[in-house]
């Protein structure tokens, strides 16, 4: 049974009132929303809020969900609106926080010195940066490509929009990174 056959059953548990079927959904799903979130927000503390607006949207409108269409694909399309709504509601752009560790980003066994520890926070922070200064659509197009492995298709699908549309935003979108992160790559070579 494929996921999307999976993700089908647990809706239709969920929509008979079987808090299990949602219950699935949310352990599913709730790891690949909380990285969209995380990525669009700029920080775990406000992508936690996010996901779980994400989930309450989901119960509320799971009447709505077309079971012949892709569970995620319809997910990710509330998470990437919750997270907009999010940002929207921020009163001000605060400044994104240092997030992730080189252990965190890395298999690599070896411990790393505090030069590659300053040095992987100087990169995640300007990759955070070069993210805030990509438009809502490039930033949760690139993500979902790039962070989360989607097809174009999916993407589209997720932010209703055409495929050209949707590779046009991924291009520009890698387009401003290469640029904002060029110094970086100048610097390691």
């Amino acid at each position: 049974m494929t996921q999307m056959q999976d993700d089908a059953a647990a809706v239709a548990l969920a929509r008979d009132g079987n808090e299990d079927g949602f219950r699935i959904l949310v352990e599913r799903h709730s790891r690949h929303v909380f990285r969209l979130a995380c990525r669009m927000t700029g920080r775990p503390e406000d992508a936690e809020d996010v996901v779980q607006e994400t989930f309450i949207r989901a119960f509320r409108q799971l009447g709505r969900f077309e079971a012949r269409s892709n569970f995620s694909t319809w997910l990710y399309r509330i998470a990437y609106n919750c997270a907009i709504d999010f940002i929207r509601a921020r009163p001000h752009r605060e400044s994104a926080e240092v997030r992730e560790t080189l252990e965190a980003m890395s298999d690599v066994v070896s411990t790393p010195d505090a030069h590659d520890m300053v040095y992987a926070g100087e990169i995640s922070e300007r990759v955070q940066q070069a993210l805030d200064g990509l438009s809502p659509k490039e930033r949760a197009a690139f993500l979902m490509r790039h962070y989360h492995g989607h097809s174009i298709e999916e993407i589209g699908a997720s932010l209703g929009m055409k495929t050209n549309a949707t590779k046009h935003s991924i291009f520009r979108a890698v387009k401003k990174m290469r640029v904002a992160l060029e110094p970086f790559s100048r610097q390691k070579a």
